[in-house]
């Protein structure tokens, strides 16, 4: 017999723990050694006795950013496994604390230390309580003053009145209201009416759209007078029994104690205030515990169960960086309450399968840091996709520069950028800082300073005196040609890129047949060498190899379809409808072609926002007077800052829109998600 398979632990798996085979179906990408532009992940399975969970969670994976999965959506081949059901006993905690949280001035910025769970939540308990004894006090003078401006209101318009109201309340024998009449009727009702009526009407107080009064009436003639003043369109106010005196002591007695209630109502705000200031360390540590302890807590959403013959054990899935899955592991080597796989590397025999595409974490320089804004714009790179920050960095940032050049003006955009970054973390000033050392580099380079192009020399050229000859065309402006040169340079740029994620995806016709594959970059590459070719006076190859820099690629961009059909070797290489698959197959050669003539045209906006940038600040120095040699300094100043916050706006939105769709079309899908860990670790 051989013993030495009975040493083996590998040999020896709890039948219940047998659902870790699962992992043969992890994704091949993270396993690939050469995709180092962002953190390589690791898919980990986690399990353990349930009633552990808690304890690993704290312990262990709190230290840790994972990414988890939904356990029962992942191990859908795994029979006998349910969700991990249990209420959050500190949801209600946490909702207390994080409405205290909210009240503080500034509750990110205040230190505290650790506190344990039965501190956090006793800490909150308290707080609650002398809290909501204070909002009582708070809530009854709030009610309280309420009622007496209620009271003011009522009275306030009566208090010319020189009697006791009280007494007016307790008539037995005249009949009276107290009420308000809309001034245009109150003014036929004085000159037409009342002179007519056994009434006396009071008048007391008036604005532009009312007269307020009293009227007395006696009794038996009360249903009659009343009519005609309803008829008047009298409305009623109700005027209550607890007003003392005449009408204006009552209002004098009132606006006192409501001055008074008002006065303790803000006290009352302000020892509230105060009791805040007094607790934030408490609050702020206790909040931040309860949130900790429920968000481990909430882990159980992600968890599934499966049921032994006696125990029963949790089951966790995710991603982690592939240095913290190693340093996780290892912390766990000697506690044997926890079990890890972490991608198939207990058993080499294990092949990936299907699974859903790993989370994207993207790992770039400080540098780069601000420009993956664009990209989350757009949509984060695929696992097995390069990541393009640096790309967008280096190409957004020149392209604005070169746009936009002045020495003075990318002077401001650096250091205004610059500073709203450092002390205000504003992710778009961190652009604006970038792009505007470029715009300093091409201020030099097309000799401007504040639309100056006077006081230094043009280390290149001036975007609106150089021109050039161009054959078949005549003149043209020098930055116009080199800027479809260097838009050329990217495009075929872009083509390499897609080469290369359709290399690392396998997909074989964006290797070799596509647009933007090699058939498209030798095609695109070909028509880059015969136009500088012709722009420096030298002859075209002959036909055969004319026919083979752009016949053939077009020929098999044409059959794209078939070609990859037969290297996949599928059963059906040609469609079916030939006939319709010609016709298609010239329109789309002919939208290939015309893509390429536009997105090349594309990259002329560049010379023509760098000429016309030079052309609004001739336009602002000829305004200031510079031609008389009077300058006006003020329009000097203003004009600068109008350009730089206008056109600065503008370029960077069209260098954008290259990036989007000029480049990242050609080589970028952006279907990645976005790697979260359950939370983060500081």
């Amino acid at each position: 017999m051989d013993f030495e398979k009975f040493e083996k632990k590998e040999y020896f798996v709890n039948r219940e723990l047998s659902w870790l085979k699962f992992d043969e179906r992890v994704l091949s990408e993270a396993r690939d050694k050469n995709l180092p532009l962002f953190d390589r992940l690791k898919f980990l399975s986690i399990t353990g006795p349930k009633t552990d969970i808690d304890r690993v969670v704290n312990t262990y994976l709190s230290k840790y950013e994972i990414h988890l999965e939904n356990a029962l959506s992942e191990l859908t081949t795994v029979e006998s496994l349910s969700p991990f059901m249990e209420i959050n006993p500190y949801k209600e905690a946490l909702s207390t604390a994080n409405s205290f949280y909210d009240e503080l001035a500034d509750p990110e910025k205040i230190s505290v230390k650790p506190m344990d769970t039965e501190q956090a939540l006793n800490t909150i308990r308290r707080i609650q309580s002398d809290y909501q004894e204070l909002s009582n006090k708070r809530a009854d003078l709030e009610s309280r003053l309420a009622a007496l401006d209620e009271s003011l209101r009522v009275i306030r318009p009566f208090r010319n009145i020189n009697y006791n109201i009280s007494s007016i309340l307790k008539f037995q024998f005249i009949h009276f209201r107290f009420g308000r009449i809309e001034k245009e009727y109150y003014q036929k009702f004085e000159k037409y009416i009342y002179e007519n009526l056994d009434t006396i009407f009071i008048k007391c107080d008036e604005d532009d759209q009312y007269v307020w009064g009293l009227y007395f009436v006696p009794e038996h003639e009360a249903q009659k007078v009343k009519a005609v003043y309803s008829s008047m369109h009298f409305e009623r106010i109700y005027m209550p029994d607890t007003y003392e005196g005449t009408a204006k002591e009552a209002f004098e007695q009132l606006t006192e104690t409501r001055n008074r209630v008002a006065a303790d109502l803000a006290s009352a705000d302000q020892k509230k205030a105060d009791f805040l200031l007094r607790n934030q360390k408490d609050i702020v540590a206790s909040r931040n515990a309860i949130a900790q302890l429920s968000g481990n807590f909430d882990v159980r959403r992600l968890a599934a169960c499966t049921h032994g013959d006696k125990d029963v054990f949790y089951i966790l899935c995710g991603w982690m960086t592939e240095k913290d899955a190693h340093s996780f592991q290892n912390d766990i080597k000697d506690d044997s309450r926890i079990f890890c796989i972490i991608d198939g590397e207990e058993d080499e025999h294990l092949k990936p399968g299907i699974h859903q595409q790993p989370p994207t974490k993207l790992k770039n320089p400080k540098l780069f840091k601000p420009f993956e804004m664009y990209i989350k714009m757009y949509g984060l790179p695929a696992y097995n996709e390069m990541d393009p920050t640096w790309f967008v960095a280096l190409t957004y940032s020149f392209i604005f520069g070169a746009m936009f050049g002045d020495v003075g003006q990318g002077l401001l955009l650096f250091i205004g950028g610059f500073l709203l970054y450092k002390f205000k973390h504003i992710t778009l000033a961190g652009i604006i800082s970038c792009a505007g050392v470029f715009s300093t580099i091409f201020g030099f380079m097309f000799g401007s300073i504040f639309g100056f192009e006077d006081v230094i020399p043009a280390l290149w050229l001036r975007p609106m005196n150089n021109m050039m000859s161009v054959p078949f065309i005549g003149k043209l402006n020098t930055v116009f040609i080199v800027a479809i040169g260097f838009g050329m340079c990217l495009i075929l740029l872009c083509m390499v890129f897609n080469i290369l994620n359709a290399w690392k995806a396998g997909d074989v016709e964006h290797i070799w047949f596509d647009t933007n594959s090699v058939a498209g970059l030798v095609f695109y590459g070909s028509a880059v060498v015969s136009i500088a070719l012709i722009l420096n006076g030298k002859t075209l190859p002959g036909g055969i190899v004319l026919f083979i820099m752009f016949g053939v690629p077009l020929i098999l961009i044409f059959l794209k379809e078939p070609l990859t059909a037969l290297i996949e070797k599928k059963s059906e290489v040609m469609p079916k409808e030939k006939g319709m698959f010609v016709v298609q197959g010239l329109f789309e050669m002919f939208e290939v072609l015309l893509s390429y003539f536009s997105n090349t045209l594309s990259f002329v906006r560049i010379g023509a926002f760098a000429v016309s940038h030079a052309a609004m600040m001739e336009v602002v120095l000829m305004l200031a007077g510079a031609e008389s040699g009077n300058l006006n300094w003020i329009v000097v100043v203003l004009g600068n800052l109008f350009v730089c916050g206008m056109e600065g706006l503008i370029v960077g939105i069209q260098v954008l829109r290259l990036e989007y769709y000029e480049m990242f079309s050609r080589f970028y899908k952006g279907t990645g998600r976005k790697f979260e860990p359950f939370r983060s670790v500081k």
